[in-house]
């Protein structure tokens, strides 16, 4: 996440928080963190999109609701996000 936010640096602040919510939160499903997170969307292999600071960028995590699980697996500009696959991509380290 650290990365992201060095990368993105105009997204930094909006990241942190999302990241804080989302350890301190107690979601024990999709429909639970729908609520709170109203713009996320489950997509294949436990994946939710979240848009960030407005629809400006996009998050793709992997969530394991019983384990309490969060794998960051993409960040990005919409218009990046736009281009890929959000299903396949993987996280990789530069």
């Amino acid at each position: 996440m650290l990365e992201y936010c060095k990368k993105y640096p105009a997204a930094a602040t909006a990241l942190q928080e999302w990241y804080h919510e989302l350890v301190n939160g107690d979601f024990k499903n999709f429909n639970e963190l729908k609520k709170v997170y109203g713009n996320a969307s489950l997509v294949a292999d436990d994946r939710v999109v979240f848009n960030v600071m407005g629809n400006k960028y996009r998050l793709v995590v992997r969530i394991v609701f019983e384990f309490k699980a969060i794998q960051v697996k993409w960040f990005g500009a919409l218009a990046e996000y736009d281009k890929m696959n959000v299903t396949i991509i993987q996280y990789k380290k530069k």
